[in-house]
């Protein structure tokens, strides 16, 4: 893994903020689209001969996003797997998932962040990377934002164990580099449990 870990040294370098140039009109606010989000990293990527790839995986009540980057020397890093449950079991509820899933894993593998587009990114070339340590923080917020989102789409305890099965790598990996936002995560899954059961006793 030392050819790939070094290339993705050199390329966060070169990486971009991810610019909010959509709008949605539910809560009048901007956000960067999944354009935005790739057009912000996929060229260091590319000139640092990485490969970016975004996978699926088999899912009943949603998608599995797995972003995966390939070296040129044929090493390969996986970022981990992302659950997002649909808000809908229907062909526009399931490829919004899969939208939000790409975007959410691809800014958290990279470690890039939304920016409002103020007049000044776009005439920038490339911002330097921040430092490791916030980069580091920006990945596990977007993480606990995914979380936090999708926990009211559980609408059994069932789903919620899933959920949470689903996107194990992603609790060990906050654990791991927050353990008070873990103990926050542990916090509203316990909660959303109370409100399910409290749901089908009441």
């Amino acid at each position: 893994m030392q050819k790939i870990a070094a290339a993705l040294v050199k390329a966060q370098k070169g990486f971009s903020p991810a610019i909010k140039t959509s709008n949605n009109p539910h809560f009048r606010s901007k956000y960067a689209d999944l354009s935005a989000c790739v057009e912000a990293v996929i060229d260091s990527l590319n000139d640092n001969g990485i490969a970016l790839l975004q996978m699926t995986h088999e899912c009943q009540d949603g998608v599995i996003v797995e972003t995966v980057f390939v070296h040129d020397s044929g090493e390969m890093l996986s970022a981990g797997k992302l659950h997002v449950p649909a808000a809908k079991h229907d062909p526009q509820g399931y490829g919004s998932a899969l939208t939000y899933g790409r975007r959410y894993s691809l800014m958290a593998a990279c470690g890039i962040a939304p920016e409002d587009d103020d007049g000044n990114a776009a005439s920038k070339p490339r911002l330097a990377v921040e430092p490791k340590d916030d980069s580091q923080d920006k990945s596990i917020k977007f993480l606990m934002d995914h979380y936090l989102a999708f926990l009211p789409a559980t609408k059994t305890v069932k789903s919620l164990n899933q959920f949470w099965k689903d996107n194990a790598e992603n609790a060990k990996r906050i654990e791991r580099e927050d353990p008070d936002k873990y103990i926050e995560l542990l916090g509203a899954f316990k909660k959303r449990k109370d409100e399910i059961e409290g749901a089908v006793n009441g």
